[in-house]
């Protein structure tokens, strides 16, 4: 995770000014997270909202076992329960040869992050699962409340961990939250 963020970090500190937000799913919430600490650590100026959906709060960890240690068959049927990879991707074996080392270097980063303590982020925090997640569960999602010195939500969509591919309410509700940080006067 840590050379991630730095990529990440390096790439963007010089180019974010004004107001920006952070939206991150699944891994992405815990990369959006991290990199949005290491801009505040750095005494940059950062998001003004920090916007989750499907991973628990960095301090919780996952909930399931690894995968990226599995055997290809095991890895496979792990990615068809959580799914997110089409059914002709994972029966397709040339493209999953393709495919398998990114998959694996993903959640490899996921499942070997370890969680440092610090100061809560400055902006608010909104998470969004889905009420049929079977590997993030609604407490998972709530306990990213004390990473936030500022307001907290968190709303649960109908669907599972990829409730985002096919809800128009979790669309409209992301803008709303926007919207709504896009209308406060700015912060000097």
């Amino acid at each position: 995770m840590t050379p991630l963020v730095d990529a990440l970090y390096e790439a963007m500190a010089t180019q974010l000014s004004g107001r920006y937000a952070f939206y991150g799913h699944s891994l992405g919430a815990v990369v959006a997270f991290e990199v949005a600490r290491k801009i505040e650590r750095q005494g940059g100026q950062g998001p003004i909202r920090l916007l989750v959906s499907a991973h628990s709060a960095p301090h919780v960890g996952l909930s399931r076992p690894p995968f990226h240690t599995l055997p290809d068959k095991e890895f496979v049927d792990a990615l068809r329960r959580l799914a997110g990879t089409p059914q002709e991707a994972l029966e397709n074996e040339d493209l999953m040869g393709l495919m398998m080392v990114s998959l694996r270097a993903d959640f490899e980063v996921d499942e070997t992050y370890c969680y440092e303590a610090g100061k809560p982020l400055e902006c608010p925090i909104s998470a969004f699962g889905g009420m049929d997640d079977a590997d993030v569960s609604q407490a998972d999602l709530e306990a990213w409340r004390i990473q936030t010195s500022q307001q907290f939500s968190l709303q649960m969509m109908e669907g599972d961990h990829f409730f985002i591919f096919r809800s128009q309410e979790f669309v409209y509700r992301l803008s709303q939250e926007l919207k709504a940080d896009l209308q406060e006067p700015i912060k000097m």
